[in-house]
């Protein structure tokens, strides 16, 4: 007799108030993250395109453990939730993959940098983001990812519940700014760019 993973799945509030990550306990992207704005960007995310077919959902982040919601507008939470986490639980039971591997680079793990690289800044940054940055605004539901380095401006690309929050640029500019600021000296400015 076959018995049924048991999925558990809880919510938490993200800074952005129009997005919600449902957290499960089970991994459904371990080690990358793709960030589904519109319904017709979902291609090649079974995941994705069954929560677009939800009136309410306007956006889709699947990360390692949990999944972004952002709603429209118009629509309460309290209305929401229990449908939402309903589907979540429902696909992940289904044992349909979320995302299609053509989505999924051939590496997903970056190869460890060299001791030579150590001193590069832009390998500086990146790690400062990897462990101090990435894991703290994953538990707001959202993804960070380094873009550029020129100048001393580094440009970052935020996602998920990050992308459109009222204090995204408050945690840009007081946190991350900060950070890099006093780990590596050539930077002298942190932006997010849209995508």
């Amino acid at each position: 007799m076959e018995t049924k993973e048991i999925i558990e799945i809880y919510t938490e509030m993200t800074p952005n108030p129009e997005s919600m990550k449902f957290v499960t306990n089970r991994h459904i992207l371990p080690n990358f993250q793709l960030d589904f704005r519109t319904k017709e960007l979902s291609q090649g995310s079974e995941l994705a395109k069954t929560l677009f077919e939800i009136p309410f959902v306007n956006g889709v982040f699947i990360a390692n453990n949990f999944v972004t919601i952002t709603k429209k507008a118009e629509y309460d939470w309290f209305e929401i939730n229990p449908e939402l986490k309903e589907a979540v639980k429902n696909f992940l039971q289904s044992g349909a993959k979320p995302v299609d591997d053509v989505l999924l680079p051939k590496d997903i793990l970056e190869k460890e940098s060299s001791a030579a690289a150590e001193t590069d800044p832009i390998s500086r940054i990146k790690d400062l983001l990897e462990k101090y940055v990435k894991p703290a605004i994953q538990m707001d539901g959202g993804h960070i990812e380094f873009r550029s380095f020129d100048n001393g401006i580094v440009k970052l690309s935020l996602q998920g519940s990050c992308s459109g929050c009222p204090s995204s640029v408050i945690t840009l500019k007081s946190g991350i700014e900060g950070l890099l600021k006093r780990m590596v000296p050539e930077v002298t400015e942190v932006e997010a760019i849209a995508e």
